[in-house]
């Protein structure tokens, strides 16, 4: 979980200088369609939707960009059909990478992503190769001021929380994907600001030790998130916080 924290901790730093605010922009609402598609239009019926609009939500998108997009997902506008398709590899020093994509061209999409593993001094390995490194949960990040420790303990745990890390600046909730909703409500109910998302958290992880290879593994899950059909990208690296601080400067 560690390298899923501090992973989690440099996309948020990037994010809040990143200049790409359209392609950001594109990948949620592409998500967005995705989620309407495959559930219903429906935010209350629809789990998936009902997070992913929340998403965009927090993002600043525009509730008509939102709105459109649940309607191309139910075909109440045209739109692409796109296939959600998973790749698994290995960046440098063994780090697992398991990546999300939605894509309207397979082939294509597919060429992109084992070149930037090529690229990135990395490899694609066969399906289920890094898989079971990892276990589907949800994450809820809360600013520390949210309470103490044994303050969200008792909210979480008629949840089903399973993990409370404090972060320094922040607390984190893990839960099964199957309390996230349980979660969510419990929080609401006691008027607690978060950001939650539906992720993959790593079971063991990595350790990277010095700079270089650090940055490294980074580039090339940098050069993978930057692909436009990449929603998500996974690594069970481990880098302690002194040379995360180096390596993004």
């Amino acid at each position: 979980m560690s390298g899923h924290s501090k992973w989690a901790t440099t996309k948020h730093k990037k994010a809040a200088v990143d200049k790409t605010r359209g392609k950001l922009f594109a990948k949620i609402i592409r998500q967005v369609e995705v989620a309407a598609r495959e559930g219903g239009g429906d935010i209350e019926a629809n789990a998936s939707l009902r997070t992913m609009y929340q998403k965009a939500r927090s993002a600043s998108i525009p509730l008509d960009t939102i709105e459109k997009a649940i309607k191309r997902g139910t075909g109440d506008l045209e739109g692409v059909r796109y296939e959600a398709i998973n790749y698994e590899g290995y960046a440098p020093c063994g780090v697992a990478v398991y990546v999300e994509v939605l894509s309207d061209n397979r082939n294509r999409t597919g060429s992109d992503v084992r070149s930037i593993f090529s690229k990135g001094g990395g490899s694609i390995a066969e399906p289920g190769a890094v898989s079971w490194q990892f276990a589907r949960k949800g994450v809820f990040i809360l600013p520390k001021a949210a309470g103490s420790e044994d303050d969200l303990m008792t909210i979480g745990l008629d949840a089903g929380l399973e993990d409370l890390e404090d972060q320094g600046d922040t607390w984190q909730m893990t839960v099964d994907t199957g309390d996230f909703g349980a979660l969510r409500q419990a929080l609401d109910e006691a008027g607690i600001s978060y950001e939650a998302e539906l992720t993959m958290v790593a079971t063991t992880t990595v350790p990277l030790d010095n700079e270089s290879d650090a940055r490294k593994v980074l580039r090339l899950l940098d050069a993978l998130e930057d692909n436009d059909d990449v929603q998500n990208v996974f690594a069970n690296f481990d880098i302690p916080e002194e040379i995360l601080e180096l390596v993004e400067v």
